[in-house]
């Protein structure tokens, strides 16, 4: 007889150990999240009714601290409040539950897609998407400017966040701890936990830093293309403009046809996206910029004749996107997206391609 095991691990379609241990310890995990943040949180306001002054009159709540202060401390115990009693009602929820009738239930993030508005289709196109907000800036050299869809933009507001939101943390044990100190009466455990927090708070304000100096460094890049929507068999001219300053190892330019799947596996929800199909339209190796202007380049593209238009569902979706790749001399890698929308073949686009405008974008 095997002991029972509380955590199942995944081997192809095999499961080990039983589902209801797993969920019993994933129900404990979330409980014992809840009740961290219900015990702090009413730590934190028995100790500001303990010390609240006599006078309702005086706006200072304990020990000096200003009662913004307090609203920024009960962030933490909220936030555990909030994960750990939706997880453990999510358990609750799904237990007893099939796999079919798991995948069936709706959750959170269906009951937000609810809320918003249903993605936009071309009109006379069923299921493939409207291109309106990738048509709507004008290009200076070419007919409109792409939209750019960067994973780095992400990761600078990742940064950002982090280092706010931990820092306010920060200002406000120290204002306690300094409050204490002006009274003669330091605080040794909180001046203690304050500087592992200090430290984390550091390290948060480097790395936001550090991503500012790449982007600026690294410099924006454009992307003009001279018609939108895209049809198979048509060939489009697109014109690339990097800036920055310095050396770049290698710029390339790529088109790409991305699959991506939203499936249901047990309890989680998960998303896989594949390139199945890839064409390098043009690269360049030691590209120096020139400090104050920038790097351009005219390419030709082409879809293919038989190419799979854009589609996009709740649970399935193919995109097309131009991609540049480089690699400067001094900074790590970058990449950076640029989607398009290509129409069925054989039905019109509602648009002609356009041969270039001319004008200064010239490699």
């Amino acid at each position: 007889m095997r002991w029972p095991r509380f955590f199942s691990k995944k081997r192809g379609h095999r499961h080990t150990g039983s589902r209801e241990w797993g969920s019993i310890a994933e129900g404990l995990f979330y409980a014992a999240l809840l009740l961290g943040g219900l015990i702090f949180g009413g730590l934190l306001v028995s100790g500001v009714a303990a010390y609240a002054p006599a006078d309702p009159g005086r706006v200072v709540l304990q020990r000096g601290y200003d009662w913004w202060m307090w609203v920024l401390t009960l962030v933490i115990p909220l936030a555990l409040v909030a994960f750990g009693g939706s997880g453990l009602g999510k358990v609750i929820r799904m237990w007893g539950k099939s796999d079919e009738r798991r995948a069936a239930s709706a959750g959170f993030p269906e009951f937000l897609d609810t809320l918003g508005h249903p993605p936009h289709e071309a009109p006379g196109h069923p299921g493939v998407p409207a291109c309106e907000n990738l048509v709507n800036s004008p290009g200076n050299v070419l007919r409109y400017r792409l939209p750019i869809e960067s994973p780095e933009n992400w990761t600078l507001l990742g940064f950002g966040m982090f280092a706010l939101l931990w820092n306010a943390v920060v200002v406000v044990l120290a204002a306690g701890a300094g409050a204490n100190i002006r009274r003669g009466n330091p605080d040794w455990f909180l001046l203690a936990l304050l500087i592992p927090f200090v430290a984390v708070g550091v390290g948060g304000v480097i790395l936001f830093v550090r991503a500012v100096v790449l982007a600026a460094s690294v410099g924006p890049t454009q992307v003009e293309i001279s018609d939108h929507p895209l049809v198979p068999g048509q060939r489009y001219d697109v014109l690339l403009g990097q800036g920055g300053s310095g050396l770049f190892k290698s710029i390339e330019l790529g088109l790409e046809l991305e699959e991506q799947a939203t499936f249901c596996q047990g309890t989680d929800t998960r998303t896989e996206r594949l390139v199945v199909w890839r064409d390098a339209a043009r690269s360049w190796s030691r590209v120096q910029a020139v400090p104050g202007g920038r790097f351009e380049a005219h390419v030709e593209i082409t879809i293919p004749d038989q190419a799979m238009h854009s589609f996009n569902s709740p649970h399935n979706s193919v995109h097309w996107r131009l991609v540049v790749r480089g690699s400067p001399d001094r900074w790590p890698p970058f990449t950076r997206v640029f989607p398009l929308v290509v129409f069925p073949a054989g039905r019109n686009a509602g648009a002609t391609p356009h041969a270039p405008q001319g004008g200064k974008g010239v490699e």
